[in-house]
């Protein structure tokens, strides 16, 4: 009888943990790295909400609270919801937790039985097929491509979709890639899941706010209402309010789904931090100036990043509409090598090869299910991005 369960050899570790902690060991030991894998913003938490948090450990609000979040945020998640995405639901509708991923885990948890499936468009965030199989549930990936714009197209989706399908997993803008669907793009995709109706919908919203070009963000539930039903519109403070140490995702969906949801994380972490919470509702009620000008930012260094990978020799990079992420195609970088001797046969070789030959850090893009690509993170200074993004013009000059 083997000690670990079986279980752990249907998933991996999250490749961008992993090369997080890569990156800090070797600027431990002294290389100079130039880390751009991390998802999170470089900006610090706003002042106004580090107050609150201040105020609440002040107040003593440090005990347990309800399982899955005090009464007040969930109230101004219901707000949330209305005031930009005009979606109405019941604070019994609304579930909260030790950040989104933990949102997404105890929903896949709650609901997938052996042999159900899952459809992930690729490219996807890394951790989605592996929380399904750790459900017990059976990823079924759809590759979008370069050509769609990293988007999944009506078709695709409906060649997926099975008997056995229970969930549509949907993330837009999209991390790795940045794509976000609009309107009439995402109209396409609702009425292909108009057509069964034993398909749900979880809509991974983190990046909802971080949109740029005048690009309009719209989740499913509010582009077709016929889907509330079948939905969990998932979102978190972690990105637009620069507190992903804060560990505070959320959802709203049907209240038979939050109930059952509610079950597993009582039995699992049971609440999430109780200054985390009261952070967080500082975050939704209060001032929302930051974040234009964040945006801003976030464009300006986009722009910066496109233009210098498109001028590097094998990179083709597509403009995202939105989160903090390119995803390049390598395609002209593949069969080559590199100037330490290292053969290009993969993105996980390129990527290796850059680490090693220049100190630059990026996730492969295998992790995310689509090669040969990979993913930059673009949530860092002007001066780290333009040092990296040299460097990696340097190391594709010298592929032969």
């Amino acid at each position: 009888m083997t000690f670990l369960s079986a279980t752990l050899d249907r998933v991996k570790p999250s490749p961008t943990v992993a090369l997080t902690g890569k990156v800090a060991a070797l600027k431990a030991e002294g290389k100079d790295i130039i880390g751009l894998g991390a998802g999170e913003p470089d900006f610090d938490t706003p002042q106004n909400i580090k107050d609150a948090a201040v105020v609440a450990i002040a107040l003593g609000k440090t005990k347990y609270t309800a399982v899955d979040g005090i009464a007040e945020l969930k109230q101004a998640i219901v707000d949330k919801f209305k005031r930009d995405n005009d979606l109405e639901y019941t604070t019994a509708q609304v579930t909260v937790a030790s950040g989104g991923k933990q949102i997404l885990y105890n929903a896949l948890m709650a609901t997938l039985n052996e042999g159900d499936e899952v459809v992930i468009p690729a490219p996807y965030w890394v951790s989605y097929p592996d929380m399904v199989l750790l459900a017990g549930g059976t990823p079924v990936i759809a590759e979008a491509s370069l050509q769609t714009g990293f988007k999944l197209t009506a078709d695709q989706l409906e060649a997926a979709i099975t008997d056995k399908t229970k969930w549509l997993i949907f993330n837009s803008p999209s991390n790795p890639t940045g794509a976000g669907y609009t309107r009439e793009e995402l109209k396409e995709i609702t009425d292909v899941l108009m057509r069964h109706p034993q398909v749900h919908v979880m809509s991974d919203d983190m990046y909802e706010h971080l949109v740029y070009d005048g690009f309009e963000f719209c989740t499913p539930a509010q582009v077709e209402p016929c889907l509330y039903d079948r939905t969990l519109t998932v979102n978190g403070v972690s990105k637009a309010y620069s507190m992903t140490g804060w560990r505070i995702g959320y959802a709203a969906g049907p209240e038979e789904l939050i109930k059952a949801m509610r079950k597993v994380q009582s039995q699992s972490t049971s609440n999430p931090c109780s200054i985390s919470q009261y952070a967080a509702l500082e975050a939704l009620n209060g001032t929302q100036e930051f974040i234009e000008p964040n945006n801003e930012l976030f464009k300006r260094r986009r722009d910066l990043v496109v233009d210098m990978l498109n001028a590097a020799e094998g990179i083709a990079c597509p403009v995202p509409d939105g989160a903090f992420y390119v995803y390049p195609s390598i395609a002209g970088c593949i069969g080559k090598t590199s100037a330490g001797g290292a053969k290009i046969v993969d993105d996980a070789a390129f990527s290796n090869a850059l680490l090693e030959e220049t100190g630059v850090a990026v996730v492969f893009g295998a992790a995310f299910g689509l090669s040969p690509n990979f993913r930059v993170s673009y949530a860092t200074s002007d001066e780290a991005l333009k040092e990296a993004c040299t460097r990696i013009q340097t190391f594709c000059a010298g592929l032969k």
